[in-house]
Order: structure tokens, then sequence, then C-alpha cells
């Protein structure tokens, strides 16, 4: 075998261990902000109403700001943890903080839902 076939067999066998695949987090941080995990880097939002571990963002709120939702299968780590929402599906929260997108942001680096009504602010790692 070459050494180029090993390290693909390597990488192969890698993900296919058990959590080894797993993201690493559940967002990552850009320009000193979270932005979600996926390429699009869109950024993420907390809601000052949000309290105790749970989000008061539901219904017609939750369709303009979208929840940063759990997939089945990944874990809590760290600051990450998971809540359970009032359809009881599950979104991340940073720091105990719900994280939602903005459906007006389109694209990477979009801010426009930072300040609204002055309870929508960029999530701060």
């Amino acid at each position: 075998m070459t050494r180029q076939t090993l390290s693909w067999m390597a990488l192969f066998t890698a993900l296919a261990l058990p959590g080894v695949a797993s993201a690493h987090h559940q967002a990552k941080e850009m320009d000193g902000m979270l932005v979600t995990p996926d390429p699009a880097n869109m950024t993420l939002y907390t809601f000052d109403k949000d309290a105790g571990g749970k989000s008061m963002c539901n219904d017609a709120c939750a369709e303009n700001w979208p929840p940063l939702m759990a997939k089945a299968g990944e874990k809590n780590e760290g600051k990450w943890t998971q809540i359970k929402r009032d359809d009881g599906t599950m979104q991340w929260a940073y720091d105990g903080k719900p994280l939602y997108t903005f459906i007006k942001d389109k694209k990477a680096g979009d801010k426009t839902g930072d300040g609204v009504k002055d309870v929508w602010h960029i999530a701060k790692p």
C-alpha cells in the first residue's frame, strides 16, 4: 500500500470511531462573536427575556429568530449546553444563554439583529 492509501484508511477509521467525528463545538468564534458551525458562519444572538436556561422565543418569535438546534447525539461540552424548548426540541445554549440566528441576516458577517428592540444581542464567547 502507498503512504497516501494508508493516510486515507487512517482518516476513515478515525471517523468511524464513536465520538471522533462529532463537532468539537456547536458554534465557532469569529471576529469576537459566536457564529453557526456550518460554512454559512451566520451571526448568533442572545435574547434578554430568556432566563433560567429556558427559551422565551417561541412560535412567531422563533420564525424570525431561528434557534440554533441541537442534533440527536450531540453532547454538552464545557459552557455549551442544550435546553429543551416548549415544543420538545433541543436548542444550544452558551454559558446558559440560548442561541439564535436572525432571519434578516443573509450572509456571513451580517449583524442586523444586534440591538433589535434593545433585547437582542450578538452572542460573544
